[in-house]
């Protein structure tokens, strides 16, 4: 091939049209003997602005033709002028014919070849028309480019495309194509197909594309196994005859049609190489329903039964008389077709029912559409048709009892939000609806749209009795509106509607009644509008936002179209919604509340509430948060104006329809709280967002929590609280069961009535491995130093304990470096009236006792003081022993008043017991709270009894502390020969004795 730019300068008649072409190509070309090339414009260009000219004789000649297209002669030099406004290389396009026929045996030629320099620079299709003999397929090997299936909408990359074109028994051309690089080495090609590879323009091709050989077709051995109450059928095309379908060891065979009943692996034979091309496959199934359930649903799963076939899946659908069969399309519905449309996705639904006037098409359905139900009277079908080497799409269809019906079906429609024509087809069209019928739609149209009926091709039959006519009503309506097929329809109303058509008795000899309309949608144009002033609410912002990714919802602040809308505290806004329901919108509040300094804060006694929203707002508040902001060493302290609250666990609810979640400033959750509970009163060391949900929040009065700025106390989380008899009261550590925050620290004190006592339980306990310090559990009663419980994570503890009175639990988290630290406390009351009854009983045996010993010492002092003399000593401790008889006593008792005592103070008595340190440390009545691991707290009035100071008079006035005698104390002398008396008895002069 012998290429130039220049082209000949005077070309007879030519010459005129060539100067105002910007390019041409003058070229020399020899086609091999066997091909047939074909140079054709790809421009929808007149000639004499695009041509390719073939040149006779030498360069000089002047003899030339010109053609869009030109076919070249095989084995002959040929030069080529191609004259045209664009570059040749991109303007026109090379097709290059062979021919490859076989016998039996052989084909010639056996490779599929290719000329590589013809051309090269232009785009090149290079086709092989194959022909076999009967019953012989052709086999071709692909030794270098191994092939990949592609579908029809992908393009090969390289820019390399093979394309089979396949001429099958009856007449139907099937085409798949391929790219490079992929696993397929072969293909068997039967008679009467074409083969083409497509070469990018400069790019190269190879000598050799493939090898053909013949091979004698082969039957085809299928194994399938039906699913139970299955039933396969395997049908022949009528027009195929060289194919039959066989079955068993004999086998027995068939040339039409081959049913399989029984659930097992079953052999089918068929007697060609490629049976797809002749059978086609039904699966069908039959659902029965009773008066209130069926007995499956429609559940299309991926097959495994002739995935290569023409498969048509069927289910047979049948209620008690009078009933409707009811079907439950999944998002996002069906769509309606006529028959000449076909689907996408090629998936096609159709519904059909049996009536005592035959059999009726409901409708031709594909997937993707506004269709969500369709009931249908009594009996029918549903069926699904997927071509050969089509995937299956897993699609369920819900089969319930639908209600009684008296009429043909009923088909419900939502119609899509924003501007959508749908098209809608009455049943059997285009032929004649059910003579003397009637069919329904259902039509919900979406909020603050309109819509409009239009007949776009309709058939009248007929009539002999009644006539022809539809019936709107408005959703729920009764009042109906009636029109013909000529009146006017409904345009730009607003609304769900229903449209009955109604068909008259006809003359079935004519056509009959069929009707194809179209039901439009748009937006209605009529914005929300509302004016929002917070120039007098400090602190609080407005938040609008969309649910979902709705187009159609348009919101504008002050004439702005924006996605997100904010009001700020101290702000005046014009807002405006078009098309934006209220369940697509989400309205939330913020409010700060905060103080620098304690000393001028004026938070305290502060009630959180919701301020009410203007009523003009196309939706509700369902979410109000308070941002607590607290000086440096404060707290927030939070209490229930309205009762106790109730942490709300995972799992649980709220009974009332609020919702409070309460976390720190960093955004650490605390927990989730409810009314109606046990806990008094919250403080949090650390900024607090406390957010309140509900359906509408505007709904709520009265205040939801008391707030009040104090003193930084030692733990992050206080809580205290006020359980009672009844249920377990459950205490859960900040974010449960999450866990709490590194080095952490939470408190709760437990107030317990009188006379009640708390069992607590430790449950839950979920303790991490720590990188630094330890986790703490502890237990204390108020006021007391003692620890009636302490465990951390790497010791084992009790988890349960019994506490007499009111109590702190402490928990404090390490640095965790596994895992984290969480716990759920239980605390349940009981009463301690056997243990007050025991200590009764105690205490009076005790003092029975000391009643016996006491009369026992009695006794016997009163028979002692019959044998003992008048005489008497007095034994005086520290002193000297004075013997009854010597005169030396100086004044006599009654004298002297030795025995009387002006006073006698209680703690000189006690003295020596005070010094003792154990009784030091047994009577101090406080302990000093530095001294404690609790924090702070006003120290609890005493009884004036239980003072250490207090002094009761009756003690004071009791016999105990005087001296009393039945009579005067007379001198008494005591003799030196009986010294030595009891210590604990004295006589006096009368002869009585006293203790």
């Amino acid at each position: 091939m012998r290429l130039t730019k220049k082209c000949a300068p005077a070309l007879l008649g030519i010459v005129t049209l060539l100067l105002n072409l910007s390019e041409c190509l003058r070229m020399t070309v020899r086609p091999d003997k066997d091909a047939t090339v074909t140079v054709s414009s790809s421009l929808l260009l007149p000639l004499e602005q695009c041509s390719v000219c073939k040149v006779n004789g030498t360069e000089n000649d002047t003899q030339t033709t010109c053609h869009s297209s030109l076919a070249l002669v095989p084995d002959e030099d040929v030069t080529l002028l191609f004259n045209c406004t664009e570059p040749p290389q991109s303007a026109f396009v090379i097709q290059i014919h062979r021919k490859i026929e076989c016998t039996n045996d052989t084909c010639s030629p056996a490779t599929g070849v290719a000329q590589p320099s013809l051309f090269s620079e232009f785009i090149r299709t290079l086709v092989w028309d194959l022909s076999v003999p009967e019953k012989t397929v052709m086999n071709l090997d692909f030794p270098v480019d191994r092939l990949k299936e592609m579908t029809e909408s992908e393009l090969c990359q390289d820019g390399y495309q093979y394309t089979v074109t396949r001429t099958n028994t009856e007449r139907e051309v099937k085409t798949q194509t391929y790219c490079k690089n992929g696993l397929v080495a072969h293909l068997h090609i039967p008679s009467q197909s074409t083969v083409s590879l497509q070469v990018p323009k400069g790019r190269e091709v190879d000598s050799s594309i493939f090898t053909a050989k013949p091979i004698k077709k082969q039957s085809r051995m299928i194994s399938v196994t039906p699913e139970p109450d299955t039933i396969v059928t395997i049908s022949r095309n009528t027009k195929a005859k060289e194919c039959s379908v066989c079955v068993g060891e004999g086998p027995t065979c068939n040339p039409k049609e081959l049913v399989l009943r029984a659930a097992r692996n079953t052999s089918v034979k068929f007697t060609c190489p490629q049976p797809q091309d002749v059978f086609s496959v039904e699966i069908n199934r039959e659902i029965d329903c009773t008066e209130i359930t069926c007995s499956g649903n429609i559940v299309q799963t991926e097959s495994s039964l002739f995935p290569d076939f023409n498969r048509t899946f069927t289910w047979d659908l049948k209620v008690p008389p009078g009933l409707s069969f009811q079907l439950d399309f999944p998002s996002p519905g069906m769509r309606q077709i006529p028959p000449s449309e076909t689907c996408p996705d090629e998936h096609t639904y159709t519904i059909i029912t049996y009536q005592r006037t035959g059999l009726a098409t409901i409708g031709i359905f594909c997937l993707g559409g506004s269709i969500t139900r369709i009931q249908v009277l009594y009996k029918g079908r549903a069926s699904l048709q997927v071509p050969r080497d089509r995937k299956l799409e897993p699609l369920d269809f819900k089969v319930t009892v639908g209600p009684e019906i008296k009429m043909l079906a009923v088909v419900k429609v939502n119609l899509p939000r924003g501007v959508s024509d749908t098209d809608f087809l009455s049943a059997n069209y285009p032929r004649g609806f059910p003579d003397d019928d009637l069919m329904r739609w259902d039509f919900t149209v979406p909020g603050m749209h309109n819509y409009t009926v239009n007949f776009l091709n309709h058939t009248e039959s007929l009539c002999q009795k009644k006539e022809v006519m539809v019936m709107y009503h408005k959703a729920r309506g009764k009042v109906g509106i009636q029109k013909t097929l000529a009146d006017p329809q409904p345009t730009h109303r607003q609304g769900s509607f229903t449209m009955t058509l109604f068909n008259c008795e006809t003359d079935r000899t004519k056509p009959g009644l069929s009707l194809k309309f179209r039901v439009s949608v748009m937006r209605s144009g009529h914005p929300v509008l509302c004016t929002v002033n917070l120039s007098e609410d400090e602190g609080l912002v407005l938040h609008f936002e969309k649910r979902g990714s709705d187009p159609y919802c348009e919101m504008r602040k002050d004439s702005v179209l924006q996605e997100k809308i904010t009001v700020l505290s101290g702000t005046k806004a014009r807002l405006s919604f078009l098309d934006c329901p209220s369940e697509d919108l989400r309205l939330t509040a913020v409010k700060t509340i905060g103080c620098r300094s304690l000393d001028s804060c004026s938070v305290t006694g502060t009630l959180l509430t919701v301020p009410k929203m203007p009523t003009c707002l196309p939706t509700l508040l369902q979410s109000f948060t308070w941002h607590l902001i607290i000086p440096v060493y404060g707290t927030v302290d939070l209490l229930s104006p309205t009762g106790n609250l109730r942490q709300s666990l995972p799992g649980q609810e709220c009974n009332g329809s609020v919702s409070l979640h309460i976390a720190e400033g960093d955004g650490s959750s605390i927990g989730y709280f409810c009314s109606e509970g046990i806990i008094h009163k919250i403080q949090v060391h650390s900024n607090v967002s406390i957010t309140a949900t509900a359906k509408d929040l505007s709904l709520i009065q009265g205040p939801f929590l008391n707030v009040s700025f104090s003193k930084k106390s030692s733990d992050s989380i206080i809580y205290t609280v006020q359980p009672g008899m009844g249920s377990p009261a459950l205490l859960a550590t900040p974010n449960w069961p999450s866990g709490m925050k590194p080095y952490s620290t939470v408190s709760w004190i437990i107030n317990l009535p009188g006379h009640l006592q708390a069992d607590l339980l430790l449950t839950n306990i979920s303790q991490p491995k720590c990188g630094k310090g330890h986790t703490f559990i502890k237990v204390q009663t108020l006021g007391s130093p003692e620890e009636l419980l302490s465990r951390r994570e790497d010791k084992e503890a009790e988890d349960k304990l019994m506490v007499p009175e009111s109590f702190y639990l402490n928990m404090s988290n390490c640095m965790p470096e596994n895992g984290h630290f969480s716990v759920l406390s239980k605390v349940t009351l009981q009463k301690t009236s056997q243990l007050l009854l025991s200590g009764i009983l105690g205490a009076v045996g005790a003092v029975l006792l000391l009643m016996l010993i006491v009369l026992t010492v009695f006794l016997v002092f009163r028979k002692k003081k019959r044998a003992m003399v008048n005489e008497a000593s007095i034994c005086m401790g520290k002193g000297n022993i004075f013997i009854p008889g010597d005169h030396v006593f100086p004044k006599t008792r009654s004298d002297s008043e030795s025995h009387v005592y002006a006073s006698i103070e209680d703690t000189m008595v006690y003295s020596h017991l005070l010094r003792e340190p154990s009784y030091m440390d047994e009577y101090r009545p406080f302990l000093d709270p530095s001294e404690t691991f609790i924090p702070s707290r006003p120290r609890t009035p005493i009884d004036r009894q239980d003072s250490m100071g207090f002094m009761d008079r009756r003690m004071v006035d009791n016999e105990l502390y005087t001296f009393k005698s039945t009579g005067d104390i007379n001198t008494i002398r005591l003799s030196g020969t009986n010294q030595i008396l009891d210590p604990g008895t004295f006589i006096d002069s009368k002869g009585e004795e006293s203790i």
